[in-house]
């Protein structure tokens, strides 16, 4: 008050002129928002509970109490950890001294609650998905020893890596890792559920091997191979089919990567997803030959563009429920994008459920063809990664390539084609490719 008073009688002493008050809309402002008083209150606080609890829904409530909840940067700066910066709503149609009482009264209220929301946090949760395997072998006890524990990577906790079991009531495994910590810090929790995941022992080593020269032998160029496509509603068709062809092939092999020192996609933080989008678009400038394409972010991308990916099925969405729940959507689409080389049969999603999902795809059986891009092109991203980084793919000795979700530790590959099998239809489904650990590249092809 004494500032904007000491401001205003020094510039009318100047100029004869007062500050811009209009009858009906208070101070005048360039942008509308913030007509009237003009102010923003706002305090720096830490929310531990309302974080965990969600931040959706502490948007919800600071709706309800006439504030807004933001970033500690700003509008445009997102929110990391569990700082945020809390502040009025309205500008218009409330005095100053009105505003500022809502902010003082909205923040205690909030710091109330969210002490009674960090109680729960360390609470024995109730798992909806009962027949999960976090539900198996996350006990009370295990919870009690492992539920204050924080990576140092990304900050992640075990109720963040199992959220998906409390919320959700159709999980098989219900669990995910924050970072390459959380697989050591909460091993008494993913050992034992990778282990019965993947069928294998507890002494067991993955081992990896890209020499395409073992493979034996293609896909049968008689065999009715269709496109092929992705699942849980991110689609990645691969190449569509005119009606009533049916020996159209196409074939395709994705892998995912992470960079060391940096968050998995539940966990990470906004600065190092937007880091790891930073690297790959100066990496993948460096791609050779037929690997050579575009980059195109998510943020800000053009309707002509969007339409493009959607149209070549190769643009992944938000909207899953597993993603979202697990904290894989927060900033959403910030951070994101997609590469394809220029003939689009090599494709990398950044910071979708991992940090990279490198694709290989091509019409036609050749799976050997697929897989040799898709070892040429693992190797481009890599060697272009860690000459702007300094930093290597995360490995880890027993459980190969470290993965945001536990099913695709290993190789975290999938290789897939689209075939009509009527005689297995009639007869049962067959199980394909359950794997990801225990075996090698070339083994699952």
């Amino acid at each position: 008050v004494e500032g904007i008073k000491a401001v205003g009688d020094s510039v009318k002493e100047e100029s004869g002129k007062d500050f811009m008050l209009d009858e009906k809309y208070g101070y005048v402002h360039s942008c509308p928002s913030n007509l009237g008083t003009g102010m923003r209150a706002s305090v720096h606080i830490d929310l531990p509970g309302w974080t965990e609890h969600g931040v959706d829904k502490l948007r919800a409530r600071c709706e309800e109490l006439a504030l807004q909840p933001r970033g500690t940067r700003g509008e445009s700066g997102g929110q990391t950890g569990c700082t945020y910066d809390i502040s009025n709503k309205h500008r218009l149609g409330y005095s100053e001294v009105q505003l500022v009482q809502t902010m003082i009264d909205g923040v205690n209220k909030l710091y109330e609650e969210d002490l009674e929301l960090q109680k729960k946090i360390y609470e024995f949760p109730t798992f909806l998905s009962v027949n999960s395997l976090v539900a198996k072998y996350v006990t009370k006890e295990l919870w009690d020893k492992l539920c204050r524990h924080v990576t140092s990577t990304s900050g992640f906790t075990l109720r963040k890596a199992v959220i998906c079991a409390i919320e959700l009531d159709n999980q098989s495994n219900g669990v995910y890792a924050g970072d390459w910590d959380s697989y050591k810090d909460f091993a008494e929790v993913f050992d034992p559920l990778i282990q019965e995941y993947h069928g294998i022992k507890p002494g067991a080593k993955h081992t990896s091997d890209m020499d395409v020269s073992k493979l034996a032998g293609n896909v049968n160029p008689a065999a009715p191979v269709h496109s092929t496509r992705i699942r849980v509603g991110r689609s990645i068709d691969g190449f569509g089919l005119s009606p009533g062809i049916t020996h159209v092939h196409s074939t395709r092999i994705r892998v995912g990567r992470s960079i060391d020192g940096f968050g998995l996609s539940p966990g990470i933080t906004r600065e190092q997803r937007l880091k790891v989008e930073s690297l790959f678009k100066s990496a993948c400038k460096k791609f050779p030959g037929k690997l050579a394409g575009s980059y195109y972010p998510l943020l800000g991308m053009e309707e002509s563009v969007r339409q493009q990916l959607v149209d070549d099925h190769f643009l992944f969405m938000s909207g899953d429920a597993n993603l979202r729940i697990s904290g894989m959507e927060r900033e959403w689409p910030e951070g994101r994008g997609i590469f394809h080389n220029d003939d689009k049969t090599f494709l990398v999603w950044v910071n979708e459920e991992d940090q990279f999902r490198i694709i290989s795809m091509e019409k036609g059986g050749d799976v050997k063809g697929v897989f040799t891009r898709l070892v040429e092109g693992i190797k481009a991203v890599g060697d272009s990664v860690k000459e702007e980084s300094g930093k290597d793919f995360m490995l880890d000795e027993k459980y190969g390539y470290v993965h945001s979700c536990p099913s695709n530790l290993g190789t975290g590959m999938r290789a897939s084609v689209h075939i009509d099998l009527p005689g297995w239809t009639e007869h049962g489904p067959a199980s394909w490719n359950p794997w990801r650990i225990g075996r090698t590249n070339w083994m699952h092809l």
